[in-house]
């Protein structure tokens, strides 16, 4: 029986991340188990690049580029790899500037969609924009501006949390990096519920 209050699990995430494209899509399928188990997620945004030094615009290594693709096709994710790392920070400060759950949600898909199915480049405010007006999402310079600050904030927070890389679960003080078939994951998730309420 899930837990009365639901556990939330903070999911760190970058819209520049093929995995994290994967992870969305995996999550996606998890729901109906997850909030059995009385799981939500806490989509939080990192600068992957800033966190680990990377170069914005370096070409994706082409091993890296061949895991990724191993990983889509064991989870059954079809997706488009951009041969670069891309900026994605205006994307992620604009679903930072929108406060309600649900159009963040709708943003995340949104850019995901655009990025990895696409093949668009988040990389400028005038291009992240157009796609918000797709969706019907209005957000002013002031807002996107505070975005920005709030994504620094989140890639501090998770390099003191030791993360290293995306996408990265926190279950509690332990980030658990990487994405995992569906039975995989939720049994990860059960046995974490199970230790907190115990």
């Amino acid at each position: 029986m899930p837990p009365n209050v639901p556990v939330v699990i903070r999911l760190y995430y970058d819209f520049a991340s093929s995995l994290c494209y994967v992870a969305h899509r995996v999550v996606e399928r998890l729901l109906p188990e997850t909030r059995r188990i009385g799981v939500e997620f806490e989509w939080t945004p990192l600068d992957l690049a800033a966190l680990l030094n990377w170069r914005r615009g370096a070409r994706v290594p082409a091993d890296r580029i061949a895991n990724v693709e191993r990983v889509a096709d064991e989870l059954g994710v079809p997706l488009r790899i951009p041969e670069r790392w891309l900026d994605s920070r205006a994307a992620m400060a604009i679903g930072l500037a929108t406060s309600a759950p649900e159009r963040a949600a709708t943003w995340r898909e949104r850019v995901f969609t655009a990025v990895f199915e696409e093949g668009v480049d988040p990389g400028e405010v005038p291009e992240c924009l157009r796609l918000a007006q797709q969706i019907g999402l209005e957000v002013d310079e002031d807002r996107i501006e505070a975005g920005y600050d709030a994504l620094e904030l989140h890639t501090r927070t998770a390099a003191d949390q030791e993360v290293t890389g995306v996408p990265t679960f926190m279950l509690g003080q332990w980030p658990f990096g990487g994405i995992h078939d569906e039975r995989a994951m939720i049994s990860i998730l059960e046995r974490f519920v199970e230790r907190r309420s115990a």
